[in-house]
């Protein structure tokens, strides 16, 4: 009896032999599966809607009696830039930006002490032995020599430094509650502006960066 080749290749393959895996065709390239970065997906929504903001609310700071004279700065920063029209009615805003900042005025101290001290001294001693012939009597005679030598130097140095720190974290609310910006800045002071002005001017500056960065998504 003749067994069909199909048959005998299924006698042949035990139920081991693994699943042959499918061709690739020459040439052809696989690409391997990637999931999308969500994070950069929600930046990338988030300086998005900056373009859509037109009106802007800025309220009140928390951080004490300098957050208030800090949120001015902001504002006035803000209104300079024309991103935005800065409103004083909440109603009519599409984001609020909130936040808090300190303008801090302190004192630094810095001592120091440095000392010197050098120590040194030498002894001699000296016997000397003599037997006189004169009734039988014995001299004796001892001399001890010392000299000690010290010097010292010292020299402490005590300066207060005062020291000029404000800083401001700050973000931009939609109505719905959703964070769409945010930045955290600090400043010791400009060669030419106080901390609180130099804070709010690296916001504004960091703002229309991010706003520039959200036009080139577009194209």
């Amino acid at each position: 009896m003749t067994i069909p080749i199909f048959a005998m290749a299924a006698l042949l393959c035990g139920p081991s032999d693994p699943v042959p895996a499918a061709s690739v065709q020459p040439g052809a390239s696989v690409q391997p599966a990637t999931a999308p970065a969500a994070s950069s997906a929600a930046e990338t929504d988030n300086l998005r809607q900056l373009l859509t903001l037109r009106r802007v609310y800025v309220d009140r700071f928390s951080g004490g009696e300098t957050a208030a004279q800090l949120r001015d700065m902001v504002i006035n920063g803000l209104q300079s830039s024309k991103l935005f029209t800065i409103t004083e009615n909440q109603e009519k805003a599409d984001a609020i930006l909130r936040g808090s900042g300190e303008d801090l005025v302190f004192n630094e101290t810095h001592s120091s002490s440095d000392s010197l001290n050098v120590h040194s001294s030498l002894g001699t001693s000296q016997t000397v032995e003599d037997t006189a012939l004169r009734g039988g009597t014995r001299s004796e005679d001892r001399a001890t020599r010392s000299v000690g030598l010290g010097a010292g130097d010292s020299e402490s140095s005590h300066s207060v430094e005062r020291r000029h720190e404000a800083n401001a974290a700050v973000r931009l609310v939609s109505k719905d509650g959703d964070v769409i910006w945010s930045t955290t800045q600090e400043s010791l002071g400009g060669k030419f502006r106080g901390a609180s002005a130099d804070v709010a001017d690296k916001i504004t500056k960091r703002l229309l960066e991010d706003y520039e960065r959200a036009k080139k998504l577009q194209h």
